[in-house]
């Protein structure tokens, strides 16, 4: 059975350091500001965690930022930053050091096509949120069915949507790249964001969760943002699966077989 092979960002290690919330309202990106595909890169500039312009970031600030939001390890986000300099994709005047979050759009290279909350740059803009891309990904999550017996979102599931978010941008999208690294890519996203809000007690990622870090209201409404935070400090569940994370770096079933996208 083959295993589709994800970026080593997916399985950083994390710390159980949780943040503070602070003076990190919203605010909306003005017009010169620089955004990325990334939801959870912007959040960090819209909540002011990441310069709020969204540009000349460094490792420094990349590393207190999502220790700081999101309780990771200092140096668990280095792969994703070393590919903005290895591919040479960084606009500022110190290529070498510091990018634009805009700079990530850059197609095929760290933004792919099938995007789970972004259109293809085929059809014209591969940065924004896109709501009729999200509808459906959101419905096969179960984002829109959320109750008492069903809170979670399962790695089946996460892969399931993942494929089928896939399959339909291959269907619509005569360019679109279907490479294995372009295919692996988009699968290691969904682990990226599953260990994000990884549950351990559940061996899921709360609904709620998956809905604030994925759509639209996180990037654009704080209080989405602030329930995630106050909710991810105050969860043992968490803590606990974080804790599994930083001694076996990655959680039972969060790898993506063919099995689970079948």
């Amino acid at each position: 059975m083959k295993t589709y092979t994800l970026p080593l960002v997916a399985f950083a290690t994390f710390c159980l350091a949780f943040p503070e919330l602070g003076d990190h309202k919203f605010q909306a990106p003005g017009p010169f500001d620089s955004r990325s595909p990334c939801p959870g890169l912007n959040a960090l500039a819209n909540h002011g965690y990441l310069p709020r312009d969204g540009k000349n970031i460094d490792y420094d600030l990349i590393n207190k930022a999502i220790q700081d939001a999101y309780g990771w390890a200092p140096g668990s986000f280095t792969t994703v930053v070393d590919m903005v300099f290895e591919f040479n994709i960084s606009t500022t005047n110190r290529p070498n050091e510091t990018f634009h979050l805009f700079d990530l759009a850059r197609h095929d290279t760290i933004e792919v096509d099938g995007s789970l909350t972004r259109n293809d740059i085929y059809f014209g803009d591969d940065v924004h949120f896109d709501a009729t891309v999200w509808a459906p990904v959101a419905k096969d999550l179960g984002l829109d069915d959320i109750h008492s017996n069903s809170l979670f979102v399962t790695p089946e599931i996460a892969a399931k949507a993942t494929k089928n978010r896939y399959d339909l941008a291959e269907r619509v999208n005569p360019q679109f790249n279907n490479s294995a690294l372009r295919h692996a890519t988009e699968y290691g996203t969904t682990a990226l964001y599953l260990l994000t809000i990884w549950d351990g007690e559940n061996n899921a990622a709360p609904k709620s969760w998956v809905k604030a870090l994925l759509g639209e209201f996180l990037e654009s409404d704080s209080t989405g943002w602030q329930s995630l935070i106050s909710d991810r400090r105050g969860s043992h569940s968490v803590q606990r699966g974080l804790s599994e994370r930083e001694h076996d770096k990655e959680p039972s079933g969060t790898r993506c077989h063919d099995s689970d996208l079948a």
